[in-house]
Formats: structure tokens, sequence, C-alpha cells
């Protein structure tokens, strides 16, 4: 079977909120979750569509559900999200057991509740080759130079850019494996192994690289959502 996992876990502490996170804002008509499931929805070879939020915003999200997504309600299910992505990850996935035992060829697509933007190509994009790969991490290529600093002050490197990418979401992977690998973490690797892919990378496992697409933003800040709201507004 291949499940969505969507991620909402967050609190919104960079957009400055107080009253609600960054996913529950109004993006034109309807919330910013709203839209990113939908594009899920349109996806028919995903079986299931889960979705992770912190438990203070569960009831929250099944109301939403109701309002805008009722006749879709037997695909969506809301569980609560971890302490952190990859701990989100892991409680959609055994919320995806509870809903059909897994097999080993189960795949997940994960994705960020706020890149509202994603293209229905890239997440099948992300299937195909989650069927070939360990896994599959979405990518743009980086227009503007790298510069790395190891001390915050003096540049120690400035890699090539025709190899360089910026990382995106969906990610993909097979979920026993993912389980497999990411249990077998120490509790200090956990804390700084936050990205999923990175997991698989470190473990020796082949990464495939999806086509993303620079209209894939991240709501993170409030100038992401400007440019979002603008966004919705030319279409």
């Amino acid at each position: 079977m291949i499940y969505a996992g969507i991620l909402a876990g967050g609190k919104g502490t960079r957009m400055g909120l107080q009253d609600r996170p960054k996913q529950f804002l109004e993006l034109g008509k309807r919330p910013i979750i709203i839209h990113t499931i939908e594009k899920f929805l349109l996806v028919t070879e995903i079986d299931f569509i889960i979705v992770g939020v912190h438990p203070d915003w569960v009831g929250y999200t099944e109301d939403l559900i109701e309002k805008y997504l009722s006749s879709y309600s037997d695909r969506i299910v809301i569980t609560e999200g971890g302490h952190d992505r990859n701990a989100t990850i892991e409680n959609i996935i055994k919320t995806a057991n509870n809903i059909n035992t897994l097999s080993d060829e189960d795949i997940i697509v994960t994705h960020d509740s706020v890149r509202p933007f994603v293209s229905i190509k890239t997440i099948q994009e992300n299937i195909r080759l989650a069927s070939k790969f360990d896994a599959v991490d979405t990518v743009v290529e980086a227009t503007d130079t790298i510069v790395q600093s190891l001390d915050n002050t003096l540049i120690t490197e400035i890699p090539e850019r025709q190899f360089l990418y910026q990382g995106q979401t969906p990610q993909s992977f097979k979920m026993i494996e993912f389980l497999t690998l990411y249990n077998d973490l120490s509790q200090e690797q956990k804390e700084v192994l936050t990205d999923a892919c990175k997991i698989f990378v470190i473990s020796g496992k082949n990464v495939a690289l999806a086509n993303g697409e620079y209209s894939n933003i991240k709501i993170t800040t409030v100038t992401d959502l400007k440019i979002a709201r603008s966004m919705i507004e030319d279409n």
C-alpha cells in the first residue's frame, strides 16, 4: 500500500504566532493544511493520508477535515505527532500499521503540511522512485552560491554549485525500513539526525533525487505567507 504522511506537528514559533500553528492560517479561503491534503487526495495511487498533528490540535484538525473534506474522510486519518520530525513520522507509520499490517513493500510519502504548492507530478515521481530505491528526496538545483563557514565568521569552503541541490519535500521510503534504521539510532543520534533521508544516507542506502519545483515553497515566515497568498491570487 501507499500512504501519505502529512507532517503538521509544529507550533509555528518562527512565524511568531501565539494563537495557532502556521499550518492552520488562511490561504485563500481555506487553511494551508487543507490545500496540502487536497493535493494528495488527487493522487489515486495513495490509499490513505495520515496527518501527524501536535496533540493540542488533533481535535481542531478533525473539525477542519469535517468542514472542508468530509466526503474524503474515509481516506484521511489524524494522529498525534511526536516531539520532532522523525518521531512524528514514526507515529504516522505506527498508525498505518493499525490500519493495515505493514509489509516490506509499503511506501510512505512524507510531506510538510506548510508546502501547499507541491505538484501531483512530484508526488507521483516520489512514488515511482521509492519502489526502485531505498529512499527518495525531492530537490531543486541550487541557484545561489553556497558558502560554508564552520565558525560562523570566516568562509571555510565554497562548494561547486553544479553538485548542490536544495532539499524540499516529499521524502519517500519504505516504512518498515525507516523504522528499522530509526530504531537502531542512539537517542543522541536521533536528536541530531532530524532529516529522514539523512538517516538513509548515513546508513549507506541509495537515496534517489526527485525533481522538485521552485514554486513548492515552505511557508515558515511572515514573508513566505505573503508570497503564498500572492501565488494563490495569481491562480
